[in-house]
């Protein structure tokens, strides 16, 4: 298996080398934003965002095997619970939003780390597993209100902290139009890769080290009361139009630019490739592995970490390319996200056909890369069209039909044999939201 860390090598060399190159003639330091007035300092939000998502992948490698290897529940039942957290996110995606708008994106923040935390400590079992039929009663019940609570916090995630940092940079420096939005959520998909991968690493050797699939989780734990005390002392609070307090004339007129907003052809275009970008993604972390494993040409275990880590890796590079497309204005964010939909149908399309393993492998990684750009390209787009008055809302409210989506994916896939009919499916939604998003977004910029 040494032709997979001579993958991850080239892929690191890649990266770095993309790195030093982005250092040349850039802009200032992307940790500070100016005013007229004052100076603003983004390390605080980056440094919370980055324990945030650390706390979320510590423990995503081993949430399957806890349930099945540690709580021991039955093979059927796993999938369920997965879905619980799907059901949950779709429905409380909405409420988070507004809530959000209305009583602040730092409390959202804020209620991210105490929720996900909540989550993390229900699902090490510490409710119930003491053996005998209520406590597996109670064992169960927890859990699933472990998941429940993680469908809740996972919205909050996706919500509140791009929310806040728009926000943020809509008020103290109206960088969404000098590039700035674009440069700190390229920054932001970078650090998310660079952590996926030491925490990938790092949670393995926890567990080795604490002899419990358990570690990690409570390591998460810790981790998020340490982003909560960054985003407690050091962040602004900002709002949308429904802040605390405010008049129901003006709630009910921020319920009207709700819709205002998501009426607009170009943000329900935006909608639906997210949803099928977003959907298609979270089916291939659950196919990647059987896919592989069915055009394995040896014998033995697949280095499933050192495979993790590739596509990380290029997860990275994609994100420092990024920045460095929008800094030299190479490509407008339009075309960019469909090249990035089209590219990633392709993707799709291969992975479908049959082929070697080094060449699924690379196909994958090359997914992986759109998966980079995407992130930052999307939430600028987001950024650009979404008034920041109803923008958590705007936002929770499109991850609705990307929860529905990837919950009747689940229903009707089952287990991973069947690989190849849900990655051409997958094509042909990429495809055609592509297409969509090129007529919707450059017909009406070119008019």
């Amino acid at each position: 298996m040494e032709i997979y860390t001579l993958n991850l090598l080239l892929l690191l060399t890649l990266s770095l080398a993309l790195f030093f190159s982005t250092q040349h003639n850039r802009n200032p330091p992307i940790t500070t934003t100016t005013t007229k007035n004052n100076k603003k300092n983004l390390t605080p939000f980056l440094l919370a965002y980055t324990l945030a998502m650390a706390s979320d992948w510590l423990q995503g490698p081993f949430l399957y095997p806890l349930y099945q290897h540690t709580h021991h529940l039955p093979a059927s039942l796993i999938p369920s619970l997965f879905t619980t957290g799907f059901v949950s996110s779709a429905l409380s995606s909405g409420l988070v939003g507004r809530w959000a708008d209305r009583y602040g994106r730092k409390r959202a923040c804020l209620a991210f780390c105490g929720v996900y935390a909540l989550s993390c400590v229900l699902t090490t079992g510490v409710v119930g597993g003491g053996g005998g039929g209520d406590s597996e009663t109670l064992l169960m019940g927890g859990l699933v209100l472990g998941r429940v609570l993680g469908g809740v916090g996972t919205g909050l995630l996706f919500v509140g902290f791009e929310s806040w940092v728009v926000g943020f940079l809509s008020t103290h420096s109206g960088e969404e139009e000098e590039g700035g939005l674009g440069r700190v959520l390229g920054v932001m998909s970078g650090l998310n890769s660079v952590v996926a991968v030491v925490c990938g690493v790092g949670s393995e050797a926890v567990v080795r080290a604490a002899g419990t699939r358990k570690a990690p989780f409570w390591v998460a734990t810790g981790v998020l009361g340490l982003a909560g005390g960054v985003i407690w002392w050091f962040w602004d609070e900002n709002y949308g139009e429904t802040a605390a307090g405010a008049k129901n004339e003006k709630g009910d007129k921020t319920r009207s630019s709700v819709w205002v907003v998501l009426s607009n052809p170009q943000v329900l275009a935006l909608g639906a490739a997210s949803t099928v970008f977003e959907g298609s993604m979270y089916l291939f972390v659950f196919f990647w592995s059987p896919a592989l494993k069915s055009v394995q040409s040896s014998e033995g275990e697949l280095p499933y970490g050192v495979i993790f880590a590739s596509f990380m890796a290029a997860t990275l590079a994609s994100s420092l390319a990024f920045n460095m497309i929008t800094e030299r204005q190479l490509m407008r964010h339009t075309s960019l996200l469909v090249a990035i939909l089209g590219v990633s149908a392709a993707c799709f399309f291969l992975s479908a056909t049959p082929g070697t393993e080094q060449s699924v492998f690379w196909v994958f990684c090359l997914f992986e890369a759109a998966v980079g750009m995407y992130w930052p390209c999307m939430g600028y787009l987001k950024g650009r069209l979404v008034d920041d008055g109803v923008r958590a809302q705007v936002y929770g409210i499109l991850r609705i039909p990307l929860n529905v989506f990837v919950v009747v994916s689940l229903l009707f896939t089952g287990d991973g044999n069947g690989h190849g009919k849900v990655f051409s499916v997958c094509a042909g939604l990429l495809l055609a939201s592509s297409g969509a998003v090129w007529a919707v977004m450059e017909g009406q910029a070119s008019s």
